[in-house]
């Protein structure tokens, strides 16, 4: 059995599931845009190349064998997008969750299937039909559960609204001994720049008491001001919309003092190895055109 094991974001890092770039289809279109940014790649011609991108999660791979992670992959399934692991699953404490993602995104869960076999079934938590939840809404922080998501009556024509209300409630449900706290993001289909994807695409905790975040990838100020009760608001290192845009806070900690960072973030870059965390920069700006970066390219199984 695969032993599971997620209580932070920033324990050190020892299994993980790290998506694929192979064979991941042809350049999507204008209606298959799932999000923001990418239709502004689509439209411009500067959609990212399969070749980049097998060499920058290439690039990845590589610095987490470097720390001795054990890194499986998922299955390779042709003209499939196999990127973003993050969002068909997450484990809880010594759960894997099964994430209710996109229907478009289904076939993504069938390759990553001889893992998931690996599991004790009474271990595995599948959301029900209604509960909407993806990986990358969900942080964890020891006993606090963070949640995105969006609470607007339009919630089920805006394909950015990935977790809904009855997704935080399953994992209210699931997860009593958390304490879970829902946060209301700003969503658009038309302004990457006005769009938070994610949680992790607006805040993310690093080392052990610091975090990255946006104020503006939040509706309501509230939420933003209780993440700085948490951390306290000089532990915070603050983005601006166009680092928001860029994919500042999706970095990826193998350890609370390793943090895999792309290497055009130099601000943030400083100021994590200021306060003594040790910075491994890739290259990962090319899938970054997909509102996507390096937390959403993994799915922790083990950290100590």
């Amino acid at each position: 059995m695969l032993n599971l094991h997620v209580r932070n974001e920033t324990a050190r890092l020892r299994a993980v599931i790290l998506g694929i770039a192979n064979q991941n289809g042809p350049i999507p279109t204008v209606e298959e845009a799932y999000d923001p940014k990418s239709l502004e790649h689509i439209k411009a011609g500067t959609y990212p190349s399969e070749s980049d991108m097998v060499h920058e999660m290439t690039m990845f791979q590589k610095v987490l064998q470097k720390y001795k992670v054990n890194v499986y992959r998922p299955e390779l399934i042709p003209d499939l997008n196999q990127i973003f692991s993050r969002d068909i699953g997450f484990v809880i404490d010594d759960f894997f969750v099964k994430a209710n993602i996109l229907p478009d995104r289904a076939d993504e869960w069938q390759a990553i299937g001889p893992i998931i076999d690996q599991i004790d079934p009474d271990k595995l938590l599948v959301a029900p039909e209604r509960a909407h939840v993806e990986g990358g809404d969900v942080i964890l922080w020891n006993d606090y559960l963070f949640i995105g998501t969006y609470k607007g009556a339009d919630y089920s024509s805006i394909n950015t609204a990935r977790t809904n209300l009855e997704g935080v409630r399953f994992l209210r449900e699931a997860f009593p001994h958390k304490i879970v706290k829902e946060f209301d993001l700003i969503k658009s289909m038309t302004d990457p720049r006005a769009n938070a994807l994610h949680l992790d695409c607006c805040f993310q905790p690093v080392g052990k008491d610091k975090a990255i975040i946006y104020p503006g990838g939040f509706r309501d100020p509230a939420d933003y001001h209780y993440l700085c009760t948490i951390f306290s608001k000089e532990n915070l290192f603050h983005i601006t919309a166009d680092e928001m845009y860029a994919m500042f806070s999706n970095v990826f900690s193998i350890a609370d003092d390793v943090v895999v960072s792309e290497q055009r973030f130099d601000r943030l870059n400083h100021w994590l190895e200021e306060h003594d965390i040790s910075v491994e920069k890739i290259p990962y700006h090319e899938i970054g055109k997909q509102e996507g970066l390096l937390r959403c390219s993994t799915l922790p199984l083990y950290r100590d």
